[in-house]
């Protein structure tokens, strides 16, 4: 754990989906890790983490992401993300290289560094110090990198017990897939609809008004679905919670004044 004077400079991994889709999260873990006492950095050189790649069995170019990545991220005390999928995938880099390889032991130096942000926070850092206000009641989705891969369960639900106000009721098979999985979802449709489905009727079950959760691929899928089948409840990432920056409309909700003027237009 760091002391008092210490402040740990650490490399923001921004995920493609937070660039992409959700900028939000990435200025909200920056928030939260600048609150915990940490200096944080942005490397320009990152990309994608390479799971797409990885899943689909293509490990020349998951390796040439990997490098790229490693290289990347040098010199930094610890790397953190907003991903339970995308910093699993960093922890998989090691795998890709023969025993021998210079770049193998680069990967599991990089593996040693590299954490989800709310294990970070809570796990290395010991940080609660939550300042944030939520009026209402959430339900939690635990995404399965961050879950199996890399231990995330407690975290995030400590750091939202010091949330004021904010209620959690736990849904029902809360451990199960959403049906995302990343390439999953283009590769069997049909099970993953499915999958989503299910998950819609668990989280209308718990009574919440927001889905929170840890993983932007999971929260879409979710909330994508949850809107389709014309449900109210809300999604947001936890950092959002967390941070207090819910300035933004809910994930897969339109910016109200956005979409007035492009009526407009």
């Amino acid at each position: 754990m760091p002391n008092a004077e210490h402040q740990p400079l650490v490399g923001l991994f921004v995920t493609c989906l937070a660039d992409m889709f959700r900028p939000t999260v990435a200025f909200a873990t920056v928030r939260l890790l600048e609150q915990a006492g940490c200096i944080v950095e942005v490397p320009e050189k990152q990309t994608c983490c390479g799971q797409p790649a990885f899943n689909s069995g293509d490990r020349k170019t998951t390796q040439d992401i990997a490098k790229m990545t490693i290289e990347a991220f040098d010199g930094y005390e610890y790397v953190v993300g907003p991903s339970g999928s995308c910093i699993g995938m960093l922890h998989y880099y090691a795998d890709l290289f023969d025993e021998g390889d210079p770049w193998k032991a680069r990967a599991e130096d990089l593996k040693a560094r590299a954490f989800e942000i709310t294990s970070f926070l809570v796990d290395k850092l010991d940080f609660d110090k939550i300042s944030a206000q939520y009026d209402g009641t959430i339900t939690y989705h635990d995404s399965c990198s961050g879950l199996r891969q890399l231990g995330v369960k407690q975290q995030p639900r400590k750091l939202l017990s010091k949330v004021d106000n904010l209620e959690l009721e736990e849904m029902e098979e809360a451990e199960t897939c959403c049906g995302f999985g990343g390439t999953f979802c283009v590769k069997y449709p049909d099970i993953s609809n499915r999958m989503v489905s299910n998950k819609s009727e668990f989280i209308s079950a718990s009574g919440a008004d927001t889905l929170v959760g840890g993983d932007l691929g999971c929260l879409l899928n979710m909330a994508g679905k949850l809107k389709r089948e014309g449900k109210t409840v809300e999604a947001r990432h936890v950092v959002e919670i967390l941070a207090g920056m819910l300035d933004q409309p809910a994930i897969g909700e339109a910016d109200a004044d956005k979409y007035a003027l492009a009526k407009q237009v």
